[in-house]
């Protein structure tokens, strides 16, 4: 989401230490109940360790870019969207944690992270950000 040459900004923005924060739009199988949800807000274990407790929402579906290949498509099993935030950043972290609570990822969109958003953006889409941009100014 971000691309940049200054390696303290850099880590800044994905260093766990640094506990900023990443949301992402999920897609999931199925339909999550309150109870689902919750175990995500608590955090769940996974097999490297408990995640930290992550912001949950039910959410519309986001006007995105198409998918290619589509997601497939389940006449009897309706599909979720999700936003989640967290501030840790595990390899498939999201992924893992649906799939914890029974809800597979079917499409993960990077939403925001540390203040930058994806906005309207379209695949191969770009915006050059103003060095004074709140998110680079500490």
């Amino acid at each position: 989401m971000v691309l940049t040459n200054d390696g303290i900004l850099q880590a800044r923005l994905t260093q766990p230490k640094s506990k900023s924060e990443k949301t992402y739009w999920v897609q999931v199988d199925g339909v999550p109940s309150d109870e689902d949800l919750e175990k995500l807000r608590r955090g769940v274990v996974l097999k490297d360790g408990p995640t930290l407790p992550a912001k949950v929402a039910l959410m519309e579906t986001p006007e995105v870019w198409e998918r290619n290949p589509p997601v497939r498509f389940r006449a009897n099993i309706p599909t979720t969207w999700l936003s989640i935030t967290i501030i840790e950043g595990r390899n498939r972290q999201v992924r893992r944690m649906t799939a914890n609570i029974g809800f597979p990822t079917l499409r993960l969109i990077r939403a925001s992270m540390a203040g930058f958003e994806i906005g309207h953006l379209q695949p191969g889409e770009w915006v050059e950000i103003p060095t004074q941009h709140p998110a680079l100014v500490k």
